[in-house]
């Protein structure tokens, strides 16, 4: 039986005009890459109520290697567009319901370019996950992005970042040039 470019769907017959998936795909932007996502692997101990940089270090993958999970946990992308960033902050005050407030922020070439915030001043709780997301344009050179956070606990001790690969996460792709 000879192969065909047509496809039945609610009895209309769409065609791809011959083309196989590989140039249609081509055709509608190409893939994500470079991209990454990484997980931190072991709770993190912070000051309280200072923004600390997130050790997020055990990569679940990474593409193209723009991912620094050793030394400087930030995602230097090779190639220039914009990339849709996301992340995940799971913080804990410490005990009990101690956990005044808990931010994230995702920074571009060492300063703040966005930033979440969950406040529980007026009723403390134990912890919280903050999610984070964003588009941001990359030059594919020098530009690098990095996660921070603040865990604000009434006692000023006992502050993490909680582990897991469903705890604090931190992963960027590429989306358009």
């Amino acid at each position: 039986m000879a192969q065909s470019n047509a496809f039945k769907f609610a009895n209309n017959i769409l065609t791809n005009g011959g083309y196989d998936a590989a140039d249609l795909v081509g055709a509608v932007g190409g893939d994500s890459t470079p991209a990454f996502e990484a997980y931190l692997s072991g709770n993190q101990s912070v000051a309280d109520n200072t923004a600390v940089k997130a050790e997020i270090n055990t990569e679940l993958f990474d593409t193209n290697s723009c991912y620094d999970n050793a030394t400087n946990y930030r995602f230097t992308p090779t190639v220039a567009g914009k990339y849709f960033v996301y992340c995940t902050l799971e913080t804990d005050g410490g005990s009990g319901t101690n956990l005044n407030g808990a931010y994230v922020y995702i920074y571009k070439n060492g300063s703040s370019y966005m930033w979440s915030q969950a406040d529980f001043y007026n009723n403390q709780i134990r912890a919280e996950s903050i999610y984070i997301s964003t588009t941001i344009d990359m030059n594919g050179t020098t530009d690098y992005l990095e996660v921070y956070g603040i865990v604000d606990s009434i006692s000023g001790s006992g502050q993490i970042f909680k582990s897991g690969t469903k705890g604090t996460r931190f992963g960027a792709y590429r989306i358009i040039e």
